[in-house]
């Protein structure tokens, strides 16, 4: 099978081995001739970035870098971000790496330009009307893991430290103008990393899929990112080095951000605050709560994740879907609560009332209240 293509939905992506060599390209095609490339302090120190900003430098687009950039990006990480873009007088970035520094990226690319503080465009109604949308520079991304599909999405989750809350940070032309997809970036990540993204991609690719809301393309791109998770996702954490699994979980990821436009939920509801307040993996957070919330929902959507195992080839319905679940978060080494996770000490009422006010919620098939969100959250510890 080629792992070799050219998409424009949604938006131009560059899939296939190899295609991190034509970043200065893509940079030229968006009009950027000084672009700051943003990733993590971990990235920053390997060679993949170094062959990235040679490829800038040779097309002549400088080999500037910010790196400072946390496992949950915040907002003193977007002011020191924004402040070297502005002084080094750039006009695009190359948002490079994991969800972290794509989300950075991308809030950086967004923000240069603006007046207003950036909590002024978290995703709620119409806030990010308020944004000026020809101050916007642009984005090239390039992911390096294959999870949160950042790289295909519209908005950056950025924490303020001043809340301890995960903020959605939303305007349409966020969106990454080109992606260069190429798996062989993600070959070797570590096993729990690859646990971790990959099911974050599963847990966006289920909660789209259960989502009550209307929208059919978004429920079948779900439903065969669903698919390529099951398949590929232990063959890439059995085998870091197989290049069609990762291709696949690649593609997985992005279907994942795609899908859950029809919206997210409880589970992700609980993990953004988790994420914020403990500092947890975001992608290992959701696959310790997904079981709880898939518990939670069942009588809304029984007969929805029955239709989705057959698809899948998971014998048993809702129970036998439940299981595989269990058997493959297992196989991943995730553990089984939040306990396992390192979560210590938690304020439940805090963590209820963060939930309550995140954006997600909307989403879950069945409402959320303080009432029954309270003995959720408990029942991941």
């Amino acid at each position: 099978m080629s792992f070799n293509a050219n998409w424009s939905y949604p938006t131009a992506i560059r899939f296939g081995a190899g295609r991190i060599s034509e970043l200065g390209e893509a940079c030229a095609a968006t009009g950027m001739k000084r672009p700051l490339l943003v990733t993590d302090r971990t990235l920053a120190r390997l060679p993949i970035i170094e062959s990235a900003l040679q490829s800038m430098a040779a097309a002549g687009l400088g080999r500037t870098v910010f790196a400072e950039v946390d496992a949950n990006p915040t907002g003193a990480n977007l002011e020191a971000g924004v402040a070297a873009f502005r002084a080094g007088e750039h006009d695009g970035v190359v948002a490079f790496g994991g969800g972290s520094g794509i989300d950075l990226g991308k809030a950086v690319a967004f923000m240069a330009g603006q007046t207003r503080p950036v909590w002024d465009f978290e995703d709620i109604g119409d806030w990010w009307k308020r944004a000026n949308a020809d101050a916007i520079a642009p984005i090239v991304a390039v992911p390096t893991t294959a999870g949160t599909g950042s790289e295909v999405g519209r908005a950056s989750v950025i924490t303020n430290e001043a809340t301890a809350e995960k903020k959605i940070i939303f305007h349409p032309k966020v969106m990454p103008a080109v992606v260069i997809a190429d798996p062989e970036l993600t070959v070797g990540m570590p096993r729990a990393i690859t646990a971790g993204t990959g099911m974050d991609a599963f847990a966006h690719c289920l909660e789209a899929y259960c989502s009550p809301r209307y929208h059919p393309m978004s429920q079948g791109i779900a439903l065969e990112g669903m698919r390529l998770v099951k398949d590929n996702l232990p063959v890439a954490y059995e085998d870091p080095e197989d290049i069609e699994a990762r291709a696949q979980m690649m593609s997985a990821a992005m279907m994942g951000a795609v899908a859950f436009q029809k919206g997210l939920g409880a589970l992700h509801a609980i993990s953004h605050p988790v994420g914020a307040i403990h500092h947890t993996h975001h992608g290992a957070t959701n696959a310790v709560v997904m079981a709880p919330v898939l518990a939670f929902n069942r009588k809304a959507i029984e007969a929805r994740i029955g239709a989705a195992a057959a698809y899948l080839g998971i014998a048993g319905g809702f129970d036998g879907f439940a299981d595989f679940i269990d058997d493959l978060t297992g196989a991943l080494g995730i553990p089984a609560t939040l306990t396992g996770l390192g979560v210590e000490a938690p304020d439940i009422d805090r963590l209820t009332e963060s939930a309550l006010k995140d954006p997600s919620c909307g989403g879950n098939p069945i409402e959320l209240t303080r009432e029954n969100l309270r003995p959720l959250i408990e029942s991941c510890f």
